[in-house]
């Protein structure tokens, strides 16, 4: 086994490559790398998109469009963690947009179904604090938001 990390391989029905293009476009650090197409001994039409490799902030994924027998669900889920208040928006916004929808908590669906936790970088150290009455404040806040809101949620931790 190489010693360089794990590939995610995501299971698309056709839409591989362009799911590819869409994250490579959201993150910094990203490329597609390669494109595998079907050969004429198939599965697939010949020259059809079986899989592409990428990266997406630095982290590599396979996208293969291995049919319709398996969808997305919430039991996985990327969670990107969040220095400010602009990068939650921007990646919020990004993930919804086109036909993604919000979910409570800072969960949401991108448009192709994946599940992604959009996370204020500080919320767990909030939401551990050794003071009982700020933890649970914090929580409370956090359970009340879809889209977080960092400022509200440091407010909450410090009881304003």
């Amino acid at each position: 086994m190489t010693t360089d990390g794990f590939t995610t391989c995501l299971w698309f029905d056709g839409q591989a490559e362009e799911a590819a293009h869409y994250y490579v476009s959201i993150f910094e650090n990203s490329r597609v790398d390669r494109v595998t197409r079907h050969t004429a001994a198939g599965p697939g039409a010949e020259g059809s998109v079986l899989a592409v490799e990428f990266t997406a902030n630095g982290q590599r994924f396979t996208a293969l469009n291995g049919g319709p027998q398996f969808t997305f669900n919430e039991s996985i889920s990327f969670q990107i963690l969040c220095s400010d208040q602009r990068e939650i928006d921007h990646y919020w916004a990004a993930l919804t947009a086109d036909g993604g929808e919000g979910g409570p908590c800072g969960w949401l669906k991108d448009r192709y179904g994946v599940s992604w936790q959009v996370v204020y970088d500080r919320l767990l150290t909030l939401m551990t604090d050794p003071d009982p009455e700020k933890a649970t404040r914090t929580a409370r806040a956090m359970m009340s938001m879809g889209r977080l809101d960092a400022a509200a949620l440091e407010r909450a931790h410090a009881g304003r």
